[in-house]
Formats: C-alpha cells, structure tokens, sequence
C-alpha cells in the first residue's frame, strides 16, 4: 500500500485510525446501520452521484472550470462512485483511511477550495437524506441512521481536510525555502563593505538567516560597514523592527558597523508610532546616502571627475 516515497502523514497508521474513531463516537452500531442500508438500496453511490451532477451546473464556476474535460469528469464520476460504495459499507479501517488520505491529496494538489469541498459534501449528504425518504425507511430506524452518517461523514471531513492542510503546509514550507535560497546573499561591494538587500516579509526565521549568513560573511571578510536596505520590505512591525534591531546589535558585537538603509516616511512614522527604540542604529533613507556614509568610513573619497 506504501513505499519510502511516501509522505509520513499519508501513511496507514492504526493509532490514529482508533483515535479518530473514538473522538467521533464512530460504533460498530453506527457501522451496521450504515452497511444495512447500503445493502437494502443495492448500490446507494449512483444516486447520491448522479444528484451532484445536477446540481453541479449551480455550483461555483471553479468546479465548472475544473470539470470541462470530458476525460477528467469521467474520471472523477468513476472516483466519486467508488467513494460512497466505501462510505456505504462503513469499515473504517487502515486501507478506509488512506483513501480518504488520497482525496485529500487530490484536492490540494488540484487547487480545490476547502470551501468547494464542504459545498459538494453539503450536497451529497442532502441526497444521502432523499434516498432514506424515498426507501421508506421507518421513522424509529431514520434518526438513528442519519446520526450515524453525519458521524462517518464528520470524520471522512477531517481526514481529508487534515491532510489537505498538510500538503499546504508543506508546499508553503517548500516554497519558503526556495524564496530564502534564492534570497541575494551578502555581497561585498567594496573593501569592507558589505551589502543585503531585503524583499518581502521577515519573519523569526528568515532573521536568523540573515543575520546567520551575515555574521558569516562579516568573519570572513573583516568588514567594517555593513548595508542592510529594507527599502523593499513591504509591512514594518514591532517584530520586524526587533529583528532588524537584533542584526544590528550582532554586527556590532564583530566590530561591523551596521545601516539600515531604504527607511521611507511611511516606515520611519510607523517605527514612531510603535514607540520602537532604535538605539544607536544608523539610517538613512536612501541607498546612495548609505553609500556615501559607508565610503567616509572606511576612508574611500568620491569624486565627480572630469
């Protein structure tokens, strides 16, 4: 059923399986009624399909985008179909699971709104409640026979919503370290000077990245300037401040002098505004003015020419 490639939290795992069947309340009551049923219409799954898909041209314009290819519809019709068959039968098991797992994948690797999927499941359980009308089921047998639909349909909604997050997660995570392999690392634009340009938000980790791969490039070049521009930095916060603070108060600790460059009204009132106390860091509202002032340090004289 698995292999190596497989991600940890798409794995079969029977203590969770028993977990989720104990937090949902899930008996083998509940099992019975279902898989009695399931067996009295015969095959329950067309029905509850074939509703969808009249209601469907209603639904939101992402399913009828998602569903113009002939091929996939036919596809997911055929997945749709086995998955009430396995609803109906109600053993909730390793394999049950996994597949729940599997439509949560799914969904997240085609973009699929949770909303989307709350809407289509909305719908089916509405069918689920005009079949047990139409088989005439006993008014003693329907109430005891919903709940315990509504209870497997809960817990087949955090499977897949569960691992849904998972994988966005996890994309978000992946893309995150893609954005900080690709940040423009410390540059030394002349003898010791250092330069880093900032774009985006800099939350706790990225930080420490920074403020890593400066210290870093501090030791080995013995800088003594270095020019951190925030001049692309979209939101200036109490954290965001801080760990631009902290990075400076480091560099000083190596004997670097450190400043903060690309400091627009915006930012400097909103740094006031917070009661943000910036010490002694140095700043300046351009990059040619942090040029300028690094060069005077280290001695460097600049001349127009002729």
């Amino acid at each position: 059923m698995t292999n190596d490639d497989t991600p940890a939290f798409l794995s079969p795992d029977p203590v969770h399986a028993e977990g989720l069947i104990e937090l949902y309340n899930f008996t083998e009551a509940d099992q019975q009624r279902i898989a009695d049923f399931g067996t009295r219409v015969g095959d329950a799954a067309m029905p509850i399909v074939e509703e969808f898909y009249d209601w469907l041209p209603s639904a939101g314009p992402w399913f009828r985008e998602l569903l113009n290819d002939p091929d996939v519809l036919a596809h997911v019709r055929e997945q749709q179909v086995e998955y009430w068959r396995d609803f109906f039968k109600a053993v909730v098991d390793d394999d049950y699971l996994w597949r729940r797992r599997i439509v949560g994948q799914v969904h997240a690797r085609i973009g699929l709104p949770v909303t989307a999927y709350f809407a289509g499941m909305s719908q089916c359980q509405r069918s689920i409640a005009t079949l047990i009308r139409n088989e005439a089921v006993s008014e003693a047998e329907v109430g005891p026979l919903m709940e315990s639909i509504e209870r497997l349909v809960a817990l087949d909604t955090a499977v897949v919503v569960d691992t849904y997050n998972n994988i966005i997660e996890e994309t978000l995570s992946e893309q995150t370290d893609s954005l900080l392999a690709m940040s423009t690392p410390v540059t030394e634009i002349w003898d010791g000077v250092l330069f880093l340009p900032i774009v985006g938000l800099i939350d706790s980790h990225r930080a420490r990245e920074i403020m890593n791969g400066t210290l870093a490039k501090i030791a080995e070049s013995q800088a003594q300037i270095f020019i951190l521009d925030i001049s692309g930095v979209g939101v200036v916060d109490t954290a965001v401040a801080n760990n631009l603070i902290r990075i400076t108060k480091a560099t000083k600790l190596m004997g670097c002098t450190s400043i903060i460059s690309g400091v627009s009204p915006a930012i400097a009132q909103t740094i006031v505004d917070l009661g943000i106390d910036v010490g002694g860091v140095r700043t300046t509202a351009t990059m040619r003015d942090a040029l300028a002032l690094s060069f005077q340090r280290v001695g460097l004289q600049i001349s127009n020419g002729s």
